[in-house]
């Protein structure tokens, strides 16, 4: 089996990120729609409007079929430009235990590093204890946990940072 990470471009990467969001948290947690819709907002305001010089995104293929996917994009929540946000990372069930979420994160973070942000940040749930671990091995520390009923669930967010200076 080969995997590979490649920059998003092909047709049909945007609308397989949604789906596969949308399937793969209904399958492991239950989730509803509203969870689908939240990803397709998060994708669309990408492909509408991205900066290409300091945002990207990624998908990874096992053996030449999407498995997994991360976009890098600027936190609109920092004002000074020095902060990305890394979203909507998957890796497919069929192709976890390679190391692709590991592989995607390290693309996200050389990434912003190549473009000058000083940290990165992300939000998750406690729900996804895995990519957790894969966020706190590169060195993310959780800086916030609270309740966060959503998508059909009960659960606590969880927003992590990164300081790459």
């Amino acid at each position: 089996m080969t995997t590979s990470i490649r920059p998003l471009g092909q047709p049909g990467d945007l609308g397989w990120i949604i789906a596969a969001h949308g399937e793969l948290y209904a399958a492991e947690y239950g989730w509803d729609t509203g969870f689908e819709a939240m990803v397709a907002r998060i994708v669309a305001d990408y492909a509408a409007d991205h900066d290409p010089i300091h945002e990207a995104a990624w998908i990874a293929e096992l053996d030449g079929v999407r498995v997994g996917c991360v976009l890098c994009v600027r936190d609109r929540e920092d004002d000074t430009g020095q902060t990305a946000r890394l979203r909507v990372m998957l890796v497919d069930p069929a192709a976890r235990g390679q190391g692709l979420g590991t592989r995607l994160v390290q693309t996200v973070l050389d990434f912003a590093r190549s473009v000058g942000y000083r940290r990165v940040v992300l939000w998750t749930t406690d729900r996804q204890d895995a990519a957790g671990r894969i966020y706190v091995k590169a060195g993310f520390r959780l800086v916030a946990s609270t309740p966060y009923p959503a998508f059909g669930d009960e659960m606590n967010d969880q927003t992590y940072e990164l300081d790459l200076s």
